[in-house]
């Protein structure tokens, strides 16, 4: 998995304390980016998940793991991978996209790894960074086109629903 670096105790990037993975390469390119350095496909650096997990585990007070970027949906198959060997640890799985919940819906009908990951995501913040839209008020976004979606809730009722957290 090309990464852009690791974060072993984040409190910003999703409810309770965290290990947030930055994954590399992001075509969206939102002006006023908080990570414009993850853009680029080919910075960073490869990092298998089983080493990931690895330094996941280092951390006992974890409630969870965030995948944020770049964008990881442009490496959906090692964020599935990812997400799965999260699960199995017992901790909820957050993940940032510019895409939106309606586009990753639409992407699957082409590659079922959009469609499969969302088994092991809690939530999902989508749609792409806004720089006229930017609100600091929100929690875990950084524009208000952004939301916070119930994952698991849209696998029971096949409704898309925004929360809060």
């Amino acid at each position: 998995m090309r990464i852009s670096g690791l974060v072993n105790d984040s409190i910003v990037d999703g409810p309770g304390l965290r290990f947030t993975v930055f994954t590399q390469g992001c075509k969206h390119k939102c002006p006023g980016c908080h990570n414009p350095g993850t853009h680029d496909f080919n910075g960073g650096y490869e990092m298998s998940v089983e080493d990931i997990i690895s330094e996941i585990k280092k951390n006992p007070l974890l409630d969870g793991v965030t995948l944020s970027g770049g964008d990881p949906m442009f490496q959906v198959e090692e964020s599935l991978k990812l997400a799965k060997e999260v699960k199995k640890l017992g901790l909820n799985v957050m993940l940032y996209t510019g895409f939106t919940f309606e586009r990753i819906i639409e992407m699957a009908k082409d590659n079922p790894s959009y469609k499969e990951i969302l088994n092991y995501l809690d939530y999902l913040v989508d749609g792409p960074f806004i720089l006229k839209l930017r609100d600091l008020t929100l929690q875990f976004r950084g524009s208000q086109n952004q939301r916070i979606i119930d994952v698991p809730h849209y696998l029971q009722t096949n409704e898309i629903k925004a929360i809060e957290l």
